[in-house]
């Protein structure tokens, strides 16, 4: 029997507790909060995406930081067995739109349940507010943690402490720390799947107008670097949004190198700067003798008109028919390339996961174990690892706790 500990109660350490109390190891969860899963219940708008049914090629594209690392830990506890291991601790999933697979309830909290009864089954011994100050090792292998006015011996520690996105949920970039302090390099702590703020009035002027169905570019240094379909929304400080979240990781990254960034939206993808041509000589032969700001209500949101019309340099108030090809034209090539700057990303703490974390170069990925420190394993946000929206990070969650409580446990 080995004693193990797992630090951070979050759904790689839970999962980890889980599998490492095989073999009737002791396990010990330490966690700073005063609850397990403090953010796993508000992912998902508190519904919680549990995994995603993409097929292990769909999972590499929708994991852009080191996603290929995870090959070995997806191969031992993928989607499939996401689904049934909640499946068998009682709760059902159900799939949505884009492959997201949610619990039947549509409730985060069931799931934060299930599995804390299930850790108390496996008689996972579970400690709150409990802040881990050291890890502690001799001669290359970990002897135990030390927390305040105690030392607890374990025989292997899995570090599965989180990132630095929502502190208040415990996930403050501790473990990061922690890992740097036992020896391992750590990749800067970034902001991914986060808003991104411009100083373009027009925009903060769309406050809560969301587009569905646009294509967003990134321009980096003039230079178009991405580009995604799908949905976004204006708000007080810039823009956010599905599209734009998952975009945001490459814009964060370029920011810090001090590259320009601009963003262009096409709020007609789906037509030819012909057809679109086309559609707009249409609306205006339907609306002719009308003012141009009239004309356009079958084509755009109203709040939208003025500003196209402003950023095409064409006066509102002008008759439909005076406006020339020359202008319609460049009305076109606005409603088809929209932009505005972006300054910088919300900061890290809004961030839904974080981009960095402890190097994948210094972690064994076939067991989570550290290449420094025998006994020490990784799992989770902690790690550079960091994924889009969907199901794709809590799926990486589980498999990398998973693997490193069953190592662990073995070890």
């Amino acid at each position: 029997m080995k004693n193990i500990v797992i630090i951070g109660a979050g759904p790689a350490g839970m999962m980890a507790a889980v599998q490492a109390s095989a073999a009737d190891n002791k396990v010990i969860l330490l966690e700073k909060k005063d609850r397990p899963g403090r953010k796993l219940m508000i992912t998902g708008k508190g519904r919680c995406n549990i995994t995603n049914t993409a097929d292990l090629s769909g999972f590499m594209k929708n994991i852009p930081g080191n996603g290929k690392f995870l090959y070995s830990a997806f191969k031992n506890f993928f989607n499939e067995d996401v689904i049934d291991f909640f499946q068998q601790i009682g709760v059902p999933t159900k799939v949505e739109r884009g492959g997201r697979v949610f619990p039947q309830s549509d409730k985060a909290a069931d799931v934060v349940k299930a599995l804390t009864d299930k850790m108390y089954d496996c008689q996972v011994e579970m400690r709150f507010n409990t802040d881990v100050e050291k890890i502690i090792s001799h001669d290359g292998k970990i002897k135990g943690v030390k927390i305040k006015d105690d030392v607890i011996e374990a025989d292997a520690v899995v570090l599965a402490a989180g990132g630095a996105s929502y502190p208040v949920t415990g996930s403050d970039g501790s473990g990061a720390k922690l890992a740097r302090e036992a020896g391992h390099n750590i990749i800067s702590l970034q902001p991914a799947l986060v808003p991104l703020v411009s100083d373009d009035e027009w925009v903060k002027s769309l406050q809560g107008l969301s587009l569905r169905n646009v294509r967003v570019s990134v321009f980096t240094d003039e230079k178009k670097s991405a580009e995604m379909f799908g949905e976004m929304m204006f708000t007080h400080f810039g823009v956010t949004g599905p599209i734009v979240l998952s975009l945001s990781r490459q814009i964060v990254l370029s920011l810090a190198e001090k590259k320009k960034v601009y963003l262009a939206v096409n709020l007609k993808p789906a037509l030819t700067p012909e057809q679109l041509n086309a559609r707009i000589q249409r609306d205006f032969k339907k609306y002719t003798r009308k003012q141009v700001k009239n004309a356009m209500i079958d084509l755009l949101p109203h709040r939208l008109i003025p500003i196209v019309l402003d950023l095409a340099y064409i006066d509102g108030d002008k008759s439909v028919d005076e406006i020339t090809k020359k202008e319609r034209i460049h009305l076109t090539e606005t409603l088809q390339k929209l932009p505005f700057d972006i300054e910088k990303a919300r900061p890290l703490p809004e961030a839904i996961v974080t981009c960095g974390g402890v190097n994948v170069k210094e972690i064994d990925p076939k067991t989570m174990q550290s290449k420094l420190l025998e006994g020490l394993f990784f799992a989770g946000e902690v790690t550079d690892i960091d994924g889009y929206t969907g199901g794709f990070n809590l799926q990486a969650a589980f498999s990398m706790g998973y693997t490193a409580g069953i190592m662990a446990g073995k070890q």
